[in-house]
């Protein structure tokens, strides 16, 4: 039988995706788990640290991808062990769009109850973690980029670090409102596609123009 945690982190799991996070209580993550309440207790402080740790650990890992361009990459050396920068930007669309995807059945549900969406905020800010986390790791990456002369001095990373993760953002949105219908318009191109030409489009911006031919 499996630990007793990840019994708890599956039957949380399984129960935010198919009744929603504000219907999900303790008592039936235990339940479907096959353990008390009390012993959920033992492992999570609250439904909201609960489903903090779904989002961490059962999602598409966004998170530690960026923490790790963020460090520099295995290499350290600020540029993401040596990746593409066009590459890595479209690895990272991959996985955005796959996490946000992931996350809309589980969270969405926090913005019909005020006092839920309350408490999660207030847990996040006790784990340190929150939406903006992906934000922030992806803008200090594109920083890294700039300094290493890989992006135009003029580029603004906070502002091409919006726009590249709230089109991934977007995409994902258009996929979970369409359900069972499939996307039509730009979210119908396949998600490879995508990502590649986000990427691309991102660095036809803020990246460093081609030095000019001389005669």
């Amino acid at each position: 039988m499996k630990p007793t945690r990840v019994r708890i982190l599956d039957a949380a799991e399984q129960l935010m995706r198919t009744i929603g996070l504000a219907r999900t209580t303790t008592k039936e993550i235990a339940r479907v788990a096959g353990c008390s309440e009390a012993a959920l207790y033992k492992h999570f402080d609250s439904k909201e640290e609960l489903f903090t740790f779904v989002l961490k650990e059962r999602l598409p890992r966004l998170a530690p991808l960026l923490a790790e361009l963020e460090s520099g990459g295995a290499n350290g050396d600020g540029d993401g062990g040596g990746r593409d920068v066009e590459e890595t930007l479209a690895e990272i669309a991959r996985h955005a769009v796959a996490f946000y995807a992931s996350t809309f059945p589980i969270a969405a549900s926090l913005f019909s109850d005020p006092a839920l969406l309350r408490r999660h905020g207030e847990e996040m800010d006790r784990l340190d973690t929150g939406p903006h986390k992906p934000l922030d790791a992806l803008a200090a990456y594109l920083r890294e980029q700039r300094a290493a002369g890989r992006l135009r001095a003029a580029a603004d990373p906070e502002a091409a670090a919006a726009l590249f993760l709230g089109a991934c953002f977007q995409r994902a949105f258009l996929h979970a409102f369409a359900g069972e219908r499939p996307p039509s318009g730009p979210a119908a191109q396949p998600l490879g596609e995508f990502a590649a030409a986000l990427a691309r489009t991102l660095l036809e911006g803020v990246g460093e123009p081609e030095a000019p031919v001389r005669p």
